[in-house]
């Protein structure tokens, strides 16, 4: 009997032991992934699959490496904690920082969730990085944590440094509710926020101990057939349709918006929908021409008797009381904009339904 397959907290990880060190690559059979998986073949992280990727259109192949924000949960009694990590190169962007476009934020979970480290590298580091916690509990106590992905860069490595006696475990679970799905544009996957943990969706998820899928593609999200079909096949509690912006202009968004609706609708018959459209309306030429394709999306679907659908206007999510501090450049979002945003979405889905409070 291989008791590592029935308990993996008595698998012993491969950890490679070096100068007083412990060393885990992740995956491993004691840390928990959410929102990417490692493709061995590929030698990488991604979100979805790569031949699903590659039929809906070359920005979403080359965005599927972008881990948007995915999660790793452990516990451990480490008093130290670094991070090694590789990837093809340094995304440098005028209006992102570093720490959310390729760091990685961790988090202590006990009683509450708090920030212990950004973990990011130099300007400099053009391949990879080693990140160095400096805030870490020194009581030798078992801690739970969250480690926040990058929101844009790829993770081709990595790996967890721990002092060599240390214990590493799983750590704590979300709620038994399946994961909340989200597909959408720049915005969706996280830009521009400061952490890797200041997505809507991230903070949401801190709020409510739901697990999420990051499906934003920067500049790539606009509604293909492929997509439609892949994402009425994910399995979850509620799907979050956001890629107002992505569409070439609002002819496509009409021409694409309802067929992917009734795509998910078909293979999901009583999964909650919620529509957005964009927050930055008022920038966009067409903006209100979009909102209302997206407003006769929702019509229709009611007309047509279903009563598990939701829309937000964009409109209202920055709010009106200093709306231009909420972007970095007139369109996306900084961690003010993600914060209201947040809580605009969040109660959207409590009014949907009593389990995502």
């Amino acid at each position: 009997m291989d008791i590592a397959k029935i308990d993996k907290n008595l698998a012993l990880n491969d950890a490679v032991v070096k100068d007083g060190k412990s060393f885990y690559a992740v995956p491993n059979a004691v840390t928990d992934l959410y929102g990417v998986f490692y493709d061995q073949a590929r030698g990488r992280f991604l979100r979805l699959d790569s031949e699903v990727a590659a039929s809906v259109n070359d920005g979403v192949k080359g965005l599927n490496a972008y881990t948007a924000g995915g999660r790793l949960r452990f516990s451990t009694n480490s008093k130290t904690f670094a991070i090694q990590v590789t990837y093809d190169s340094l995304p440098i962007m005028s209006h992102m920082p570093i720490s959310a476009a390729t760091g990685f934020m961790l988090l202590k979970e006990d009683d509450k969730i708090e920030l212990v480290n950004m973990l990011a590298p130099a300007s400099t580091s053009s391949q990879g990085f080693e990140g160095v916690a400096k805030r870490m509990p020194t009581d030798g106590e078992m801690h739970d944590y969250i480690l926040h992905f990058p929101l844009y860069g790829t993770v081709n490595s990595l790996t967890l440094v721990l002092d060599e006696d240390a214990r590493l475990e799983g750590g704590k679970k979300y709620r038994a509710i399946k994961p909340i799905l989200y597909y959408g544009s720049s915005i969706t996957q996280g830009g521009c926020a400061s952490r890797a943990d200041a997505s809507y969706q991230a903070m949401i998820s801190k709020w409510n101990n739901i697990d999420f899928i990051n499906l934003g593609f920067s500049g790539s999200a606009r509604g293909e057939k492929e997509m439609a079909e892949y994402l009425s096949k994910i399995d979850c509690s509620l799907f979050v349709c956001d890629y107002d912006y992505n569409a070439p202009n609002a002819a496509h968004l009409e021409k694409t918006h309802y067929p992917l609706y009734q795509a998910f609708r078909s293979q999901q018959p009583d999964t909650p929908i919620l529509f957005l459209s964009s927050p930055d309306f008022d920038k966009m030429t067409d903006g209100a021409a979009r909102s209302a394709v997206i407003r006769s999306t929702y019509e229709k679907a009611k007309a047509n008797g279903d009563n598990r659908v939701w829309f937000v206007e964009g409109r209202l999510l920055f709010e009106k009381e200093d709306r231009d501090f909420c972007t970095v450049d007139g369109c996306h979002p900084n961690d003010l904009g993600f914060y209201r945003m947040a809580k605009k979405i969040y109660a959207a889905m409590k009014e949907i339904d009593t389990i995502f409070e």
